[in-house]
């Protein structure tokens, strides 16, 4: 058999299974691993989503973070922040390995330099969206993060494409969300998200989005089909982490949610307290094949202060990107 024909009937084998059989093949190839990344007052473990060292398959993004003045990691030991989770387009939400594709596709990891990781995702072997991500510290305690995505097929049936990235908090004493918005009537004001139960009015939308993520009628509850009555303004929220404060901050609000879990990493045996997830939400509506959509997000980890310092470092890198 000549290379134009093995190629063809590789491609026809694989176009006959089923969606399961293609994730579950594609699963098999391992990933490249994990890279530590020291600078200012952080160091991060970036990885992709294979096992190594006691953190669990699965959990790509920054398996672990710490601030120099801290005693523990941000993130749950063995799960990760900055976990590229779901890549949402309405169906398929009852099938665990589909409903959680960017965890059993194949993704690798490159060093770019002693700062900076990529992460890339091929073509997944349901959504067919392929995905690079950029982990990047900055002094004195930023990480940075850039997304880009291209849908290579369409496979779109309601219309739209959601990315969600879910944080597993490692069990704070204060497991809410902060951030200026409010419900419709009261705007810009500092607001508290801590949901009671998870998938109960987990998603904050920006107060101008409109657009209607629609499901099947019936199955699974999820964090992003549950909305809060909240909405926000700014296209930031932030969080109390022992003696610190993590921020988390977007370069645009248009098509961005936040979401939280008081319970989604589990609970800690040691803290007698649950692991919570703030988490957030890229929406793109209509998209494009071929088409390339990205967003970035800055993130800092540093000393507890006032509101106006937090305000003060969003304001600062919106007007400097």
């Amino acid at each position: 058999m000549n290379r134009r024909d093995f190629l063809l009937s590789a491609a026809a084998t694989t176009a006959s299974m089923t969606p399961q059989t293609r994730l579950r093949a594609a699963s098999e190839k391992p990933g490249t691993g994990y890279a530590t990344l020291r600078c200012g007052e952080l160091t991060a473990v970036v990885g992709d989503n294979s096992a190594a060292d006691g953190h669990r398959a699965g959990y790509n993004g920054i398996w672990s973070l710490h601030h120099a003045k801290g005693t523990r990691s941000l993130f749950v030991p063995g799960i990760a922040g900055l976990n590229l989770e779901h890549i949402v387009t309405g169906e398929h939400l009852e099938d665990e390995k589909i409903f959680f594709e960017p965890r059993n596709a194949p993704m690798t990891l490159t060093q770019v330099s002693e700062t900076e990781v990529e992460l890339h995702q091929p073509p997944t072997p349901i959504s067919h969206v392929e995905s690079w991500t950029r982990f990047r510290l900055g002094a004195p305690h930023y990480l940075e993060m850039d997304f880009r995505c291209r849908p290579h097929e369409a496979n779109f049936p309601r219309g739209y494409l959601s990315l969600f990235w879910a944080s597993y908090l490692n069990a704070p004493d204060d497991k809410s969300l902060y951030f200026l918005g409010g419900p419709d009537e009261r705007k810009n004001q500092w607001t508290q998200l801590c949901t009671q139960w998870h998938n109960d009015q987990s998603t904050v939308r920006h107060r101008d989005d409109t657009f209607a993520m629609t499901f099947p009628e019936g199955g699974r509850d999820t964090l992003f089909k549950s909305l809060s009555r909240f909405r926000f303004d700014e296209a930031f929220f932030y969080g109390h982490f022992d003696e610190f404060v993590w921020i988390v901050m977007f370069d645009r609000a248009e098509g961005i949610r936040f979401t939280h879990s008081p319970s989604g990493g589990g609970v800690s045996a040691e803290r007698h307290t649950t692991h919570p997830a703030w988490d957030f939400q890229f929406l793109i509506p209509d998209p494009l094949v071929g088409k390339e959509y990205c967003f970035k997000v800055r993130t800092a980890l540093r000393p507890r202060g006032s509101r106006e310092e937090i305000i003060a470092e969003y304001r600062r890198w919106r007007e400097t990107r």
